[in-house]
């Protein structure tokens, strides 16, 4: 006679929980550390797609450091990075504070800064591209009309990096939509108190709005640098890197490395490179969020 097993309640909410996220633990195994196992060994080997990997250990990164095109790229990425970033949050949380004032249509407003975040990127850039094309594009039609001759856009080395900067605006629509969960967030009771002592709005916003936002702007900050960083389509489909690599942005000089040139160990190498940076940059934000982000679970 077979003997029956039991299971407590802790183990069966225990199984259960690890059944329920086996398939993450499976795809985040298949599709996300391995290949970045892989691509760490990668990093240390010449490999043209066609031959067997040939291990050259640290010539990669050796290269990397030697090459002018690698530190233009970084150029190219951290100021793009620097100028988008803040554009966008400050941007996104403006109209995030006018839509969460209006008592009428607030979810069609949502939903039209919404939809742009939903639209296929290619679309996207191809759309830019026209915009920005300066004999046919709408923003220097545009100027012709005021009897301004409009520059080259992105077929400018001086205005490439501007033109992408100000295209980027065009996707502040998921930002918005966490800004205005931050917005809903806020007590009431914060503003009426420091409305009986006399705040007027302008000190609303900055003593009341922007410390208890902290914690939104904390995570707004962070996932747009990482966005910021791994920036690629727009090098790929608009510029082609631009007029004297005015755009060659780390991702898509990475890219040429990796599918132009064949040399996955470097492209590899770069890679690697990019995420170091990207754990540096967050650990930084980390660890300066304690003297900015205020929570409220921390009042005494």
């Amino acid at each position: 006679m077979k003997k029956k097993i039991y299971l407590t309640e802790s183990k069966r909410k225990t199984i259960t929980f690890y059944l329920l996220i086996s398939p993450w633990i499976i795809g985040f195994l298949a599709f996300v550390l391995g290949p970045m196992i892989i691509s760490l060994f990668m990093s240390f080997t010449k490999w043209d797609l066609l031959t067997d990997p040939k291990w050259i250990g640290f010539d990669n990164y050796t290269k990397m450091f030697g090459d002018s095109l690698f530190y233009q790229s970084l150029k190219v990425t951290f100021v793009y990075s620097i100028f988008s970033v803040p554009l966008q949050l400050i941007l996104s949380l403006a109209v995030a504070m006018l839509l969460n004032q209006i008592n009428w249509g607030v979810k069609v407003f949502r939903t039209i800064y919404y939809i742009p975040v939903i639209v296929s990127g290619v679309a996207v850039m191809v759309l830019w591209s026209y915009i920005f094309n300066p004999e046919i594009g709408l923003i220097n039609q545009v100027l012709k009309m005021v009897g301004i001759k409009g520059p080259g856009w992105i077929f400018d080395e001086d205005w490439a990096m501007t033109s992408l900067v100000v295209m980027s605006l065009w996707n502040i629509g998921g930002t918005v939509v966490i800004w205005l969960a931050g917005l809903a967030g806020v007590s009431k009771d914060l503003y009426e108190s420091a409305t009986l002592d006399g705040a007027n709005k302008w000190q609303l916003f900055r003593f009341v709005t922007l410390p208890a936002l902290s914690p939104t702007l904390f995570y707004n900050l962070i996932m747009g640098v990482i966005g910021a960083l791994q920036t690629f389509n727009q090098a790929y489909i608009m510029t082609d890197g631009g007029p004297n690599n005015s755009t060659l942005f780390y991702n898509y000089y990475l890219w040429v490395n990796a599918f132009d040139n064949f040399e996955m160990g470097y492209a590899s190498a770069m890679a690697w490179i990019l995420f170091i940076i990207i754990i540096i940059l967050t650990l930084i934000i980390f660890k300066s969020s304690s003297s900015w982000v205020y929570y409220e679970s921390e009042r005494k």
